[in-house]
């Protein structure tokens, strides 16, 4: 089989929805599913088969993105899919009409997966115009789209419940992304601490996502000054790079927090930041938009305990109380569980245990095994056909 995967986003742009369709491809080889990419070219990638980029600009106030061409992506996409069996579009903007022009006029069936919360997200880009419109505009294309579709994958139980409040009526299939447990759970943390000048002893909590406002890592900020009078050597430490990240810094000065948060920028997923995650004592997220939360269960499989709010498609991970725990949606709730995690680490020390038994259910090849079901099933169908398929989590 051969299926073309549609984005507006891909690597080096790092972000979950790049991880997302980095990880489908590279396991869904072993169940006879060969994936093409249409992406974004970000500068001078070098080639790499199977894939092809299409030239764009950077999109304004966000000089990670690219935007590309309208007429090129549906060029693009039009002559990668002739041999395709399907189209799965990953992101709702130009490739989305690309890839459903595309299907349409190939006969193939086309399914997106729904990675991102855009009514919580806009507005953190779109400040002068009222949230209360944003979201309404934000709910009403969501599911004008997602209609539009042969199948619709969700990565959580709560993004289902949220497009079916919409009023989306495309068949939805619950299927998250999985982790590649082996690379997580050798990672050097000591190696870690040197390169960065930490303390083998300092108490480690770890962050790493794309530095956006959505991430609401500025409640983390707000914790760490609470967590600080219970572990006043805590460190925090913020692995990635975004849009948020000026305003962070401040934040930092402004709470007195300069010599306890070190932001350290993007790191390489296949020995940094397996090391990062070996180095921390302890995981912490704030989002309240995910709509999976993928590093949770990168920090679990490194054996690292996470400390996390409930919220959105983290509650589908958390719910368990497997190798995490969920504090009250209060700063100083938060960094007080926090504070004791590191001041009674012995107290913790099931987490620590449960966390990478745990990730085991979420490994990337059960979870490809599912996506090259549902294929399947949607191949043998007529197009324009809905069909649904029944996916347990």
């Amino acid at each position: 089989m051969h299926v073309l995967m549609v984005s507006d986003v891909y690597f080096p742009r790092v972000n979950g929805v790049s991880t997302s369709i980095e990880t489908f491809r590279r396991t869904l080889s072993a169940h006879g599913v060969e994936v093409k990419l249409v992406v974004p070219r970000y500068g001078n990638e070098l080639y790499e088969p199977g894939v092809v980029r299409v030239a764009g600009r950077p999109v304004p106030g966000d000089r990670e993105d690219r935007l590309v061409g309208w007429r090129a992506m549906h060029r693009a996409v039009l002559e990668a899919a002739q041999d395709c069996d399907l189209i799965h579009v990953q992101t709702p903007f130009i490739a989305h009409y690309a890839g459903l022009k595309a299907a349409r006029k190939l006969g193939l069936p086309v399914v997106a997966t729904y990675h991102t919360l855009f009514e919580e997200y806009l507005q953190h880009y779109a400040k002068p115009i009222p949230p209360s419109w944003l979201r309404g505009q934000a709910r009403a294309l969501s599911r004008r789209q997602c209609n539009q579709l042969d199948a619709v994958i969700v990565p959580s139980t709560a993004m289902r419940q949220r497009l079916e409040s919409y009023g989306v009526k495309s068949p939805m299939h619950v299927l998250p992304t999985g982790i590649p447990m082996a690379q997580f759970a050798g990672g050097n943390g000591l190696r870690f601490r040197q390169k960065f000048g930490i303390g083998e002893s300092r108490p480690m909590a770890l962050f790493v996502g794309r530095v956006a406002h959505e991430k609401n890592i500025g409640f983390l900020l707000e914790a760490l000054v609470q967590a600080r009078q219970i572990r006043p050597d805590v460190l925090l430490v913020i692995a990635g790079e975004g849009p948020a990240m000026a305003d962070l810094r401040a934040q930092t000065t402004a709470l007195g927090l300069q010599d306890a948060v070190l932001f350290i920028g993007y790191l390489d997923r296949k020995q940094a930041l397996p090391d990062c995650y070996a180095a921390a004592n302890v995981f912490v997220f704030a989002s309240l938009t995910e709509t999976q939360g993928l590093v949770l269960l990168e920090a679990m499989a490194a054996g690292v305990p996470v400390i996390a709010l409930s919220e959105m498609g983290t509650i589908d991970i958390l719910a368990p109380a497997r190798g995490a725990f969920s504090p009250p949606n209060d700063p100083r709730a938060f960094g007080e569980v926090l504070g004791q995690f590191l001041k009674h680490p012995e107290a913790w020390r099931h987490l620590n245990d449960e966390a990478p038994i745990y990730a085991q259910e979420w490994t990337d090849v059960a979870m490809a095994e599912r996506l090259a079901r549902l294929y399947g099933e949607l191949t043998h169908c007529k197009i324009g056909q809905k069909f649904r398929l029944t996916v347990a989590i």
